[in-house]
């Protein structure tokens, strides 16, 4: 089977590219042709992990360039003429790759992988400025709510004008999570199967042998809510003073953080290590009692909290998004409120006090993981979408669409 992979980004530097460079390398082991096409914003010349590139930009130009990219059309059409692929896969493509691209996919079988919110919100998240969920459907809330200045609203009203006119060209819409799937659905987009994502299988940690430590991984924002891991294990410590807190992570709340952790008194007890590659990460968190997904916003998914389950580390996450589908309560962790302090500190000393019940659940989550979040298992549903597709697409005529 030829099959064109599609991404905005083509970066091993997020979950999901590394996702999608999984996709494709579990692919071609099976035998199929598996291409990926991306734009070149972020790439340098020592990462450029795309089959094809076109022109991308992280520059004040974004907005245009994600509400039109001609340069993007132009180098897919070639790329579908010259490799012409029985299938297309797209999965990010509001955000660089702008709607330009969707009519050249009238006549060619197509899936849609929705990995977050962006098809239904502009900004990708569904939070108001404020913090809280936002329960508006895009438009004029956005720029009455504060979400995004008038300069950028415009065309990213047009841009989101043309996603839903030309939705239809995909023969499938696939979501990463129940909560995402529900989420398209109330919002008018038709989602019927739920792939979720799929983590490397690694070999079980060892034995917890160290002393009680908490582990948390992702980018330094605010909407992954480190400050408040960081307030709840203030409380933590006065009752367990022989924890640790490990953070593995970059971004633009680090200097913030790193304040917070003095102002806290917390610095003997709290280490900040940077974004690490994946396999240095893990030989961190092998002695981690607990992972905390303090999330303040709906985690679409909440890769960490699978890897941290294929691991065999029990999680303390916050009861949203897909967080909420992938922890089960009182078996392989705790879902608590999210931004709620008290609660995340007394789920995370229930199992810091308790290395049997650590150990207990963290192998609950394993077992789990190793069925519903298994790698190749992940590779092989998507073959299947991808042939029953091929299928539907044998006994139907396909036609362009007019609007």
């Amino acid at each position: 089977m030829k099959i064109l992979l599609v991404n905005d980004y083509a970066t091993p530097t997020g979950g999901a590219e590394l996702l999608m460079f999984a996709l494709r390398d579990g692919l071609r082991r099976r035998g199929h042709d598996a291409r990926l096409f991306s734009t070149n914003a972020q790439a340098k010349m020592g990462d450029r992990l795309a089959d094809y590139e076109c022109l991308g930009t992280t520059s004040r130009f974004r907005t245009l360039l994600q509400s039109w990219n001609p340069w993007a059309a132009r180098r897919l059409q070639h790329v579908l003429t010259d490799f012409q692929p029985q299938i297309v896969h797209v999965k990010i493509f509001l955000t660089q790759l702008s709607p330009s691209i969707l009519p050249l996919l009238q006549t060619i079988p197509s899936l849609y992988y929705v990995a977050w919110y962006r098809p239904i919100c502009p900004l990708g998240n569904k939070i108001l400025p404020n913090g809280s969920p936002c329960a508006e459907r895009y438009g004029a809330a956005c720029y009455r709510n504060g979400c995004v200045p008038l300069h950028d609203w415009l065309p990213l009203m047009k841009q989101m004008q043309q996603w839903r006119q030309w939705q239809p060209v995909f023969d499938r819409i696939v979501a990463n999570s129940h909560a995402v799937q529900r989420q398209l659905i109330a919002e008018g987009i038709p989602s019927k199967a739920v792939i979720e994502c799929g983590v490397p299988r690694r070999s079980p940690r060892p034995p917890l042998t160290s002393s009680p430590t908490v582990v948390f991984a992702g980018r330094l924002v605010r909407e992954k809510g480190v400050d408040i891991l960081l307030q709840a294990f203030r409380q933590v410590i006065e009752h367990c003073p022989d924890a640790k807190l490990l953070i593995a992570g970059d971004g633009p709340e680090r200097d913030h953080l790193q304040a917070l952790i003095t102002e806290l008194g917390l610095s003997e007890v709290v280490s900040l290590l940077g974004h690490l590659p994946r396999d240095i990460m893990e030989m961190h968190f092998n002695q981690a009692w607990v992972q905390a997904v303090p999330s303040r916003w709906a985690e679409p998914f909440g890769m960490v909290a699978a890897e941290a389950m294929m691991r065999g580390t029990a999680v303390v996450a916050s009861a949203s998004g897909g967080l909420a589908d992938i922890v089960q309560n009182g078996k392989t962790g705790v879902l608590v409120p999210p931004g709620n302090i008290t609660h995340l500190a007394s789920a995370l000393l229930l199992l810091l006090q308790d290395r049997s019940l650590s150990e207990t659940w963290g192998q609950a989550g394993r077992a789990i993981a190793l069925t519903q979040f298994d790698e190749s298992a992940f590779v092989d549903k998507f073959v299947d979408q991808y042939e029953a597709i091929l299928g539907e697409s044998a006994r139907v005529e396909r036609k362009a669409y007019v609007f």
